[in-house]
Formats: structure tokens, sequence, C-alpha cells
């Protein structure tokens, strides 16, 4: 930590003229926004969790003279013109150095609290720009071959007007692994940025094994159906991301007649990705150097991602009991029914007998009506539940990107500065055959410190935005099933109540 708080920007050069952007930054505001690239202070960024420093003034507050409302400068005063110019040049030296004080200096100079705002407000203009007009749907579940070398494969249909695809209407035929290849190639690529990646459902070799044994069997048929239903709304979640509908392998996926067979998906989904995160985790807390978070966007996020799926665990082994129970309830009604049908065929009193066989029949409409909630419990609820965990396990996934590039750069700083030290010895020894090529490696370590701090700051603000775009669909998903199941309930007990309705002069003609 301590080597990530050393890093003062050198001055710049007397004979270079100011920058536009700035010496009209210089003449507009505060003397304590004054040129804060050649200050003494430390440009050390709170929502990077290194040492807090005193910041510099805020020069994106709505109160400069040139800033707009959403705190961009206008093009007269582009304040990023020169920044990004240099940015976009490899070339190391004592430009190097200008854009490290450049890209520290910056995020610096808004708090984390005026930072969440604004990529709400970005994120909301975004979604207004783009128009994700496409539906894909996995339908006509086909089992294919015989024995224990069977698979199923599913129809994923594709209805869309954009331009990246093709056609507008196009379908392919693809088994369970390719969903799962199409995983692992959008982790190894996204991840890695700071991306939320929708995880695969759950692998079940209890399940393929009754599909490959009998595929007419009842559990076998519900098997497929909740596997359908998952992978159609894992895909789904694919093509409603800006950044993943973009990616070839999405479009491949979507378009391609025949995907060469993927391998290695054994740990790419159920308790393999649980444990996948989990080491991922492990690995993050085992690091040599910690990461004092100082960000406390970060840290609450962090927090309520982790009490959030804590939560989620335990509402969804309630309502596993809840679908449990219907079922039983479903078993005990059918055999209440068939008792009471029973009873009617035996009893002598006509109106009786006919009154207890009509009550039989409700029973029967009742057994089904509760077997109907049942699923309604399962695929409304409990497979949103189950969704969102594995979901929150790719969101912590994310905030472990982040520490691993923090990680990255303070370890390059850490090597900058042996690199310096050795340097200064070299220059206390008096050894010029030497010097040269210990300058060239501080300078190369400098244009990776650069290059790693670039890293850090682009993955914290993928994952703000990513963040804030999953508390934004999770609102969105909640409401619409929640509603669902509502309309659900309230149709079953309409029907419950007609039943009964249509049995009571039944009841009451009994003489």
């Amino acid at each position: 930590m301590a080597s990530s708080s050393e890093r003062n920007p050198p001055p710049f050069p007397a004979s270079e003229k100011p920058e536009p952007g700035l010496s009209d930054m210089a003449d507009g505001d505060s003397d304590e926004g004054a040129d804060i690239f050649v200050s003494n202070s430390l440009p050390t960024s709170v929502s990077r969790g290194v040492s807090q420093s005193e910041e510099p003034a805020d020069l994106f507050c709505e109160e400069a003279p040139t800033a707009k409302p959403n705190g961009v400068y206008s093009d007269d005063d582009d304040l990023f013109a020169e920044a990004q110019a240099d940015l976009s040049s490899d070339t190391p030296g004592n430009s190097t150095r200008k854009d490290l004080s450049t890209s520290s200096g910056l995020p610096s100079a808004r708090s984390p609290a005026a930072l969440q705002p604004t990529s709400l407000e970005q994120l909301e203009e975004e979604e207004a720009k783009d128009c994700f007009d496409v539906d894909v749907a996995v339908t006509n579940p086909e089992k294919v071959g015989d024995g224990m070398n069977a698979y199923v494969a599913y129809k994923v249909s594709t209805r869309t007007s954009l331009p990246i695809f093709k056609s507008k209407v196009f379908s392919a035929r693809r088994r369970f692994s390719d969903f799962l290849g199409l995983y692992e190639k959008l982790s190894a690529k996204q991840s890695l940025h700071g991306c939320i990646i929708p995880p695969p459902p759950e692998k079940s070799v209890v399940g393929m094994t009754k599909v490959k044994v009998g595929m007419d069997d009842p559990s076998s048929v519900e098997f497929v159906e909740k596997r359908r239903a998952a992978l159609e709304r894992y895909l789904q979640r694919i093509v409603a991301h800006p950044l993943l509908l973009q990616d070839p392998d999405v479009r491949e996926f979507l378009e391609r007649e025949d995907l060469p067979r993927a391998v290695n998906t054994q740990a790419l989904s159920g308790a393999g990705f649980l444990k996948m995160i989990n080491k991922a985790s492990d690995a993050v807390s085992k690091m040599t150097i910690k990461m004092n978070e100082s960000d406390t966007w970060f840290e609450d996020k962090f927090q309520e991602v982790d009490t959030e799926e804590q939560q989620l665990r335990k509402l969804l082994a309630v309502v596993d009991s809840l679908v449990n129970h219907r079922k039983e309830l479903c078993v005990n009604t059918a055999v209440f029914a068939k008792s009471m049908a029973m009873l009617g065929n035996s009893e002598d009193n006509t109106a009786l007998s006919r009154a207890l066989s009509q009550l039989a029949e409700v029973e029967d409409k009742m057994e089904q009506l509760y077997q109907e909630q049942a699923g309604t419990d399962f695929f409304i609820f409990a497979e949103l539940l189950a969704d969102y965990i594995r979901l929150l396990g790719a969101v912590r996934g994310c905030f472990d990107q982040r520490v691993r590039a923090w990680q990255r750069w303070q370890e390059a700083q850490s090597t900058l500065q042996k690199k310096r030290e050795a340097e200064a010895k070299l220059l206390w020894a008096n050894k010029p055959d030497k010097l040269q090529r210990a300058k060239e490696e501080i300078t190369e370590w400098e244009a990776k410190v650069t290059q790693y701090e670039r890293d850090f700051d682009r993955i914290g603000m993928t994952v703000r935005r990513e963040v804030l775009r999953f508390e934004k669909e999770k609102a969105k998903d909640f409401k619409s099933q929640i509603i669902k199941y509502l309309e659900a309930m309230l149709q079953s007990q309409q029907r419950l109540v007609k039943f009964w309705e249509a049995f009571l002069p039944e009841a009451k003609a009994i003489a």
C-alpha cells in the first residue's frame, strides 16, 4: 500500500505550453482546483482502495462555469482532449508519467457518492438508445440416440430485426453441452473486464440418466421441461445484455447450423460453478497484498450481495418445502377423492350417494388444481430464486476481478519502486554500463503501471455499471414474476370457488 501512495507525477517541463483545457480551468476555478497535475498532494483515488489523502478540488461539480449538469465539459473546454491523446499512445517516457497522473487524478476528482448517480444516468441513457429487438425461445426437446450415449437436443429459435444477424428469423438445434460451451467462451473473454455473465442451469446426472433410460417417464418429462425453461431464461438474459449480444460467439451460437462439440464443461454448472466462484474468492482472500477497500460504494454493494445471497437461499428452501407440500396435498386429495367415490357407490340413499359422488368429482378437480399450483410455485418462484442465487455468484466474481486488477497494479508499482532503487544503487556505484539497462526497465515498468492502473479504473467503472444494471433487471424480474404468481393464484382460487358453488346445491338436496 505504501508504494501506491508514493506516486507523485513529475511536473510538466517549463518549455511546454499549458494545455487549453487546463488553462481554461485554472482561469475559471478557485485556487483549490488550480492545476492538480503539478500539485504536491497525492493523486490517490478513493475508489481504488488505496490509502486516502487530501483530494483535489472537484473539477466536475455543477458550480464550474463551463460544466454541464451531467458533469461533462463542453467541446470548447474539453478537459479530456489532451488526456485521450496521451492514453492512446504507447510511447514511454515523460508521456507515460503524464498519462499516469492524468488517469489517477481524474477519478479522484469525483467522490464515489457523486459517481454513482452519474453511472445510473449513463446506464439509463444507454438503455434508451439501445433497442434489443431479439426474441429467443428454446422449444421442442428431442432425444437423440439410444442408451447411455443419448442426449437431448433443443430447438433455439430467434426472431430479430437487428442488422448484425444474417436473417430476421432463424433456428438451430443445440444440446446442453453447447450452452455450457457458450458460457465458457463468454467467461474467458468478458468476465475479465468485469462483466456479469449469466450462469447456465445446473447439470443433473440423475435426471439425465432417467431421460436416457426412458423419455416417457413422468419424472423425465418434468426434468426436461425444467431444463428447457432454464435454458430459455439463460439465453434471454444473454441477448438482453448490450455487450454480450455483440459477441461473435453469441451470434454464432444462435445462427450457425452445426457447432464444434464443447468439451471440459464439467465445472461450468451446478456445484462445479459454485465451487469455481468460491475458489476464486479464496484466491483473492489469500493475496499477498491485501486491498484496503476505502470506496464505501463497493464495500456496501459487496456486503449487500453477500447478505442477499444468504436470504435467497433461505427463501429457496422454504419455497421448495411449499412445492413438496403441494405435491403431498395432491396425492392425499386424490386418495380422499377415491375413498369418497367408493363410499358414494356403497350408499343406499340416492341423494346422499349422488352428493358423495359429486364431492369426489370436486376433489378430483382440486387435486388437479393443487398440481398446477405446485408447478406455479416451482416455475415462477423456485426457479427465479435459483437463477438469482447463481447470478449473485457471478456478481461476486466481478468484484473479485476488480480486486485482482488492483493487486496487479500494486505489484507493478512495487516492482517499479525496486527498479528505481536499483537504479539509484547503480548511480551510487558509478556503473554506467548497467545504468542504461536499468533505465529501460524503469521505462518498461512505468508503462505497465500506467496500463494496469487504466485496467483497474476501467474494470471499476464496468463493475459499477454492471451492478446497477443487475439491480434494475432484478427489480423488473421480481416484479413481473410476483404479478404473474398473484394472477395465477387468483385464478386458482376463483376456480376453487366455482367448484364449491357448483357442489353446494347437491349438498342441500340431500334428504
